[in-house]
């Protein structure tokens, strides 16, 4: 069976509080044998932590403040994260971080401050940044280009920015995360799939958000992966087989740390 990684989905969300513990055997089933918890502020920490703690062979998870939690009270958000990250040697990824436009630009200036404050952090820590970037790649780029770094490690999650941004992000040093999206018609992710080299492709749902063709409209879950990754494989021309070990082989190398929740870690 071919062996899949969702590099980021939110099973501690309350849309699964009827049947978590079903939907985690059903991506199980289908090889998706590590899943990654993105965090998104202090809301939603407790529950992740309970889900870490409950499944820890299967899910890894990161700590970060999510650019929609962004309010007046970002910077006690941000002590929470920094109390997190700077305790806890088990985190796989700063995030999900970045910047968030699309609502409104209200908190637009103390969006970009979180964001650096993040990733210097993820600097100082050695660990990769989870970026969600919604309405904004020029404005992030801008805070990337303000810390003046020669190269990042991390993954622009659920990219949906264009060939170009998609090329930029890449020569920077990031992953794009690839999800149910690409099966969309006219969602333009086919054009960058095909410009961006499978090894700088990772497999993501967002759950329970974005589901593929044919749940599109349904709640997401981790078990739909393959349906990402076969998607992949019909653009690029490539099996299904290729797409699981190049994309399982690049979360593995990206986020170090998942590799002590699998069995055979030495195969990176």
């Amino acid at each position: 069976m071919a062996i899949f990684v969702d590099t980021h989905c939110h099973l501690y969300d309350e849309a699964f509080d009827d049947d978590r513990d079903d939907a985690i055997q059903r991506a199980l089933n289908v090889g998706v044998t590590t899943m990654l918890l993105p965090d998104i502020d202090s809301s939603s920490t407790p529950r992740l932590d309970a889900l870490q703690a409950q499944y820890p062979d299967v899910f890894r998870s990161m700590a970060g403040l999510h650019p929609t939690s962004v309010k007046e009270d970002f910077q006690q958000e941000l002590e929470h994260v920094h109390a997190r990250l700077f305790a806890n040697n088990t985190f796989v990824a700063v995030g999900e971080i970045g910047m968030d436009l699309y609502w409104d630009r209200t908190f637009e200036a103390q969006q970009r401050e979180v964001l650096k404050t993040q990733m210097l952090w993820a600097e100082e820590l050695d660990l990769p940044v989870c970026l969600h970037i919604r309405k904004a790649h020029n404005e992030v780029f801008g805070v990337l280009r303000d810390i003046n770094r020669p190269a990042w490690r991390g993954v622009m999650h659920c990219f949906g920015g264009s060939v170009q941004e998609a090329r930029r992000a890449v020569e920077m040093g990031f992953h794009l995360g690839i999800g149910g999206v690409v099966t969309f018609k006219n969602a333009g992710m086919a054009d960058v799939v095909k410009a961006i080299p499978l090894e700088r492709l990772l497999l993501e749902t967002d759950a329970p958000y974005l589901s593929p063709v044919p749940h599109r409209g349904q709640r997401n879950e981790s078990a739909y992966i393959p349906l990402v990754a076969q998607k992949i494989a019909e653009i690029k021309g490539i099996t299904l087989d290729e797409v699981a070990s190049v994309t399982t082989a690049n979360a593995r190398a990206l986020f170090r740390r998942i590799l002590t929740a699998e069995k055979n870690p030495t195969n990176q």
